[in-house]
């Protein structure tokens, strides 16, 4: 049997085979706007398209759903509205790595045109890592005042080297990066590729397209975990001036681990553009795609679901920890190479304690691991929010009475303040999930049971807070200043909640020590 509808102004026929309609649009049609950020769970809202006019989430309707119908992605929007848009999106800080922003337009477009302007209740739909919120808010208010088109002059190469001192991979900045055309591995992909998924048996299961492989190998949608979450370690004891226990926490980037791979050929990186905040370093993605290529004899593009990422990737290395008024104390971590070494860079009269936990595998290699946990510590021993980060980059932080964040930055030149102030509210943003709300559920025998994007409890647009940035000193050469950000924001929130010894400080319903 055919399915027939119109996509993007054009009549299309594709085979009804159960595919969804992000997996037609995508592999079928090579339209590649649409994300697949946690499909189909259809809560992360990547893959949004317009079906007869409303916003609609691809990944959990059936391509047989649209049938006569008229969809519209974000590539088919008139030039001069996606113009508008990407414009928008840039100038504000909107979009950094660009995977979530062109579902979140075609939402926010789609509200617009209907003369709204709650745009945090149309963001309920979607979930985005990296910018904080604020920019995405702020591209909307420009379009809905005829703002837009007032662009000012930006060097866009100094933006794209802030960027990559924050990010620690290549990044395109512009226009083209919001509309979704940032370069992402399996955007690049070819369309007669074979597709590769994990077979939760520690193989892959290979099929001609999405829909096959994922039967092949028995994929199960994850589900929210109802177990509690766990403090894998004990305090050390001792006559401490602050104590703090951590869980485990999801880096919880949108763009799924991919790469693809053509036989004799070199792998797509899986970091796309951005960089995963530390996390995709050690993807498995790349090797896996060069072999099954060079044993299929033919382009394969490997794919890890939002399952398989929350299973298998990294995670920040849990800690419990006690520091005295001085400044000395001890730190116990889930065993991590280089997490030590990372504590001794911030805070030389550490001791650290390596342990061999069960859980999910963890990583240095995430943002700021180790030491920002021991400068939160060391901030909370003072009495202040002032971190100093490796870099040499320096953040101090404040929580306002009516919840607001102010952060104040020395980082060198800038080289170009929209993607500075971008990096420094997503970190923000990031801190405040990380010390009140975030933290995925552990069973006994060391599998997570949080599954689902939705059950990391990143904040919501409706839920973060203004974040005013203060650049203090723009002298000498340019460093990353992000993670100090996301130090001196945590060590801030801790404060402003009280110091409770345990985090999240705020954890979901049905969460808890």
């Amino acid at each position: 049997m055919t399915l027939t509808f119109q996509v993007d102004g054009r009549d299309v026929a594709v085979p009804d085979d159960g595919a969804s309609l992000l997996e037609v649009l995508r592999d079928r049609l090579g339209i590649r706007s649409p994300k697949d950020g946690c499909a189909p769970q259809g809560q992360c809202g990547c893959c949004t398209v317009l079906v007869d006019g409303r916003p609609r989430v691809a990944c959990v309707t059936p391509a047989r759903r649209v049938v006569g119908r008229t969809v519209t992605t974000l590539d088919g929007f008139a030039e001069a509205d996606r113009r508008t848009w990407g414009e928008a999106f840039a100038a504000s800080g909107g979009s950094q790595c660009g995977f979530c922003t062109p579902g979140i337009i075609v939402r926010l477009a789609a509200l617009h045109a209907e003369g709204g302007t709650d745009v945090d209740t149309a963001l309920l739909a979607h979930l985005c890592r990296c910018t904080g919120w604020q920019g995405v808010k702020e591209a909307f208010t420009a379009v809905a005042s005829d703002m837009a088109s007032v662009v000012p002059a930006r060097d866009l190469t100094a933006a794209a080297q802030r960027a990559l001192l924050e990010g620690t991979a290549a990044q395109d900045v512009g226009v083209a990066v919001a509309l979704g055309h940032g370069g992402f591995a399996d955007d690049t992909a070819p369309l007669d590729a074979l597709v590769a998924i994990p077979d939760g048996r520690g193989g892959w299961a290979v099929g001609d397209t999405l829909t096959h492989a994922r039967a092949a190998a028995g994929k199960v949608q994850g589900r929210r975990s109802t177990i509690a979450l766990t403090h894998p370690l004990e305090v050390p004891p001792g006559d401490w001036a602050v104590t703090l226990r951590t869980t485990w926490v999801e880096p919880a980037y949108l763009e799924p681990d991919a790469s693809w791979c053509a036989p004799g050929g070199q792998p797509a990186s899986p970091l796309g553009n951005g960089g995963a905040f530390g996390a995709k370093i050690a993807s498995v993605a790349p090797a896996a795609a060069r072999r099954l290529a060079d044993e299929h004899g033919r382009p394969v593009r490997v794919l890890l679901t939002r399952e398989d990422v929350v299973r298998t990737g990294p995670k920040r290395p849990p800690i419990a920890a006690g520091v005295r008024a001085d400044g000395t104390g001890v730190v116990r971590v889930a065993r991590t190479p280089g997490v030590a070494a990372a504590i001794a860079t911030v805070a030389p009269g550490l001791d650290v304690e390596e342990v061999d936990v069960t859980g999910p595998p963890t990583s240095a290699a995430i943002r700021a691991a180790g030491w920002a946990e021991a400068a939160v510590l060391l901030a909370a021993a003072r009495g202040d929010a002032a971190v100093t980060a490796p870099s040499g980059a320096r953040a101090e932080a404040a929580i306002e009475a009516d919840g607001a964040v102010t952060v104040r930055i020395r980082c060198g030149e800038p080289l170009d303040e929209v993607v500075l102030r971008s990096y420094c509210v997503g970190a923000a943003h990031m801190a405040l999930g990380w010390v009140r709300s975030e933290g995925v559920a552990v069973g006994p025998d060391g599998v997570p049971h949080d599954l689902t994007i939705r059950s990391f409890a990143i904040l919501r647009a409706r839920d973060m807070p203004e974040v005013h940035v203060e650049i203090i000193d723009r002298s000498g050469p340019p460093v990353a200043v992000a993670d100090a950000v996301f130090a001196a924001v945590a060590a801030a929130a801790w404060r402003a909640d009280g110091y409770p010894p345990a985090w999240p400080t705020r954890p979901r319903a049905g969460a808890g020590a």
